[in-house]
Formats: structure tokens, C-alpha cells, sequence
């Protein structure tokens, strides 16, 4: 999977990153279009099949999939059929900004606008509820380093009970 570039155009003009801009940035708009078709694919009989988010986050992963729709939340942040909630987490998370030098924003390429907002804002809640399902599931770091450090104690003590008598 190809890395988010974390800069504008313009950063990237001038500090001889361009390459990677551009690279990262057509994927954004891959998988801008991804998301419109996985909408397209999976609506029926009124409902949004799981199968989009599978989709999308397959092909891009959370990150990207994640970017591009707060940055349709962000643009669209007037429109009332995106859920408060979802319009909270956008806010939160990290869009850098894009703008080249004529002033124009770039980020507005990767509006998800060829489905009903409805739709994305469905697609946007179910991926948050995958993501954080999936890590729930994952143990913490710091409750392996426990388990691990409380079985090595045990190891130690069977150890110590386990010297030889003289």
C-alpha cells in the first residue's frame, strides 16, 4: 500500500517531494472513487452491505479509506444528513491542508460526491464501528507486557523451588 504523503503541493514543490505528493495523491482519488463504486455495489433493498467497507479497506486500509472520508465530512460540514457524531470525529481527525499556489483547495478532489451523503455517512459509521471492533479485539501492548512479565515471575519462582538439596 502506498504511504499517505502528509503535505500540501506546495511543501512538497518545495522541499523536492513532489513525486511522492503526487503518488499518494492519486491514490487518495482512487480511493475516493473505490468508495463511491463500493457504495454503488453494495446498496440494495435500502440497505448498505458490510461488504463495502471490506471493500475499500482491503484495497486502501483504514488510514487512507479514514482521510478521505473526514475530508468529505470536513467539506460538507453544512450538510444535516451526516451524523453529528461523525461530524465530531472529522473535526478530530488529521486532514492536513491543501492548497496550491493558485489558491485552490486540492482536497476537494477527494469529495465522495458521485453517491447520496446518506450513503457515505452510513459507509463512514460502519468503518468507524469495523475499526474499532477490530481493535478491541487486539490485547494491549501493556497488558501482554504484563502476562508475559507475571509468567516470567512464575518461571522464576519454579526455579527457585526447584534447587537441588545438599
Amino acid at each position: 500500500m502506498e504511504e499517505i504523503y502528509p503535505h500540501s503541493v506546495i511543501y512538497a514543490l518545495e522541499h523536492g517531494e513532489i513525486e511522492q505528493y503526487r503518488l499518494s495523491h492519486n491514490v487518495n482519488v482512487e480511493c475516493k472513487e473505490a468508495i463511491e463504486q463500493a457504495i454503488a455495489d453494495h446498496y440494495r433493498a435500502n440497505r448498505l452491505g458490510s461488504e463495502a467497507v471490506h471493500q475499500v479497506v482491503e484495497q486502501f486500509g483504514y488510514d487512507r479509506v479514514f482521510l478521505v472520508l473526514a475530508n468529505t465530512v470536513r467539506q460538507k460540514e453544512w450538510d444535516g444528513r451526516i451524523s453529528h457524531s461523525n461530524k465530531e470525529w472529522a473535526k478530530a481527525f488529521p486532514v492536513p491542508e491543501d492548497k496550491d499556489s493558485f489558491g485552490r483547495d486540492r482536497n476537494r478532489e477527494l469529495i465522495v460526491d458521485r453517491s447520496h451523503t446518506g450513503l457515505m455517512n452510513l459507509l463512514l459509521t460502519q468503518v468507524r464501528r469495523e475499526y474499532e471492533e477490530l481493535q478491541e479485539q487486539k490485547p494491549s501492548v501493556k497488558n501482554q507486557l504484563h502476562k508475559s512479565n507475571g509468567l516470567q515471575k512464575c518461571a522464576d519462582k519454579k526455579k527457585v523451588h526447584k534447587e537441588p538439596e545438599r
